[in-house]
């Protein structure tokens, strides 16, 4: 029966489910995602900064240098149902390991188009490796396949923290990738994409052996066998049945806009203002420590509170985050604590919203809801990025920053909608 808001909620056969039962231990299986955020996002990190250079020599002009992330975000969305429904069919460790030899792959094309000078070969490369953004997505739900209830959004927000070791290992490899590429004979600003290759395949493999038994497949064959499971629905189905996963959905991608739309303007705002390279990075890397670093924090704060509470909690923080944009944008300290708050803001929101998508469906569903959460998140994203340069360019930051504000506000509004009507509690209804 429901939870109220703030219990753990029931406890599900798989999420009680011991290695005498057939499961593997819940530690196990986040010590092998972690594992795998790690090598994956050595990868990401440390080719998609100088996949923007690459485009900008290769095509012949810097107009098109941010392709590179415009390719990478469409990969990852092309790439988040197919590996949803082979997580689905096949388990967590085919699909996961699938996306990683994808994005390898992807690395590797786009080493062979410096070498021939191919720019449209390049941008084929860059959306390969965005299947790497979406075996990072998917790893996080991985973790709450054999999670407890009461554990569910920290389990989760393990993960989402190990991707900080790789976003900040992965751009300190760009000078010892250029020395091997030299050395190996690859073409200039290729090096890197070298060391892309290799911690895909070493992330595949991690996968391919550590997630055996499939925690996916062994929480589908915990389930009470005494009443026939249903038939599992498409992920557009369930959106249209489920409030409880539309709204989820919704708090996840909208919160993900709102964050994209301001942070990827914040380096030409700054820049625009005199700020250094140096301010514009340092600037950029306290905003995602504010992403990571206090992701279980947030996990944590969602098993005690309730998913609902704490996605309200970062709509708190990216409306105060775009309130003092708005009106400090000519302060580079405003800026700076604008963009921490945005960051803080995001994980809440994504972290407990993404637990709340989990836990919406019986397990059955599971992977098609969280292939289409991880699709608008990713559409999402590159929508409020490619709408947020336009209207810098006539509104200003502020301007942005304000309107900005509309995603927030349709978030606390699409809360307080299903608060009063009672759609869903917070804490899981499925097991």
């Amino acid at each position: 029966m429901p939870s109220v808001p703030g219990s753990t909620g029931p406890q599900s056969p798989a999420s009680l489910a011991s290695p005498a039962s057939g499961a593997p231990p819940q530690r196990k299986v986040l010590s092998v995602l972690v594992g795998g955020q790690i090598l994956g996002g050595i990868g990401m990190g440390a080719t998609l900064s100088l996949g923007s250079l690459l485009a900008a020599q290769l095509s012949g002009s810097p107009a098109w240098s941010g392709m590179a992330a415009t390719m990478s975000t469409l990969g990852a969305a092309v790439a988040a149902v197919p590996l949803a429904r082979l997580a689905g069919a096949r388990g967590r460790r085919i699909s996961l390991s699938t996306g990683a030899l994808i994005a390898g792959t992807g690395a590797a094309i786009a080493i062979t188009s410096a070498w021939v000078s191919v720019f449209p070969l390049l941008l084929l490369g860059l959306m390969l490796l965005g299947a790497g953004s979406a075996v990072n997505l998917q790893a996080r739900f991985a973790a709450t396949d054999l999670a407890r209830s009461g554990t569910r959004a920290r389990d989760l927000s393990v993960v989402v923290w190990s991707t900080t070791i790789g976003a900040v290992l992965g751009p300190n490899l760009f000078g010892p990738g250029e020395v091997v590429g030299a050395a190996l004979g690859f073409p200039p600003l290729t090096g890197a994409f070298a060391f892309s290759v290799a911690a895909q395949l070493a992330a595949a493999l991690v996968y391919l052996t550590g997630l055996r038994p499939d925690p996916l497949l062994t929480a589908m064959s915990l389930r009470d066998t005494s009443v026939k499971a249903p038939r599992p629905q498409s992920g557009t189905l369930v959106l249209r049945s489920n409030a409880g996963a539309r709204y989820a959905v919704a708090a996840v991608a909208l919160s993900h806009a709102t964050m994209v739309s301001l942070m990827s303007m914040t380096p030409v705002h700054l820049r625009e203002h005199g700020a250094s390279l140096v301010i514009v990075g340092f600037t950029i890397s306290l905003h995602i420590a504010g992403m990571y670093a206090l992701s279980p924090v947030f996990g944590w704060l969602a098993d005690k509170v309730g998913r609902v509470r704490v996605i309200v909690l970062g709509q708190g923080m990216l409306l105060a985050s775009l309130v003092i944009a708005g009106f400090a944008a000519d302060s580079r300290t405003g800026v700076t604590v604008s963009l921490v708050l945005l960051g803080l803001g995001w994980s809440a929101a994504v972290v407990a919203g993404s637990a709340m998508v989990a836990e919406s469906v019986p397990i059955q569903d599971r992977p098609a809801i969280q292939g289409i959460s991880d699709l608008s998140m990713n559409a999402a994203g590159a929508i409020g990025g490619a709408l947020a340069g336009p209207v810098l360019a006539s509104m200003g930051y502020s301007g942005l920053a304000f309107l900005a504000m509309a995603l927030v506000g349709a978030v606390l509004i699409w809360t307080a909608l299903h608060a009063r009507r009672s759609m869903t509690p917070p804490n899981p209804v499925h097991p």
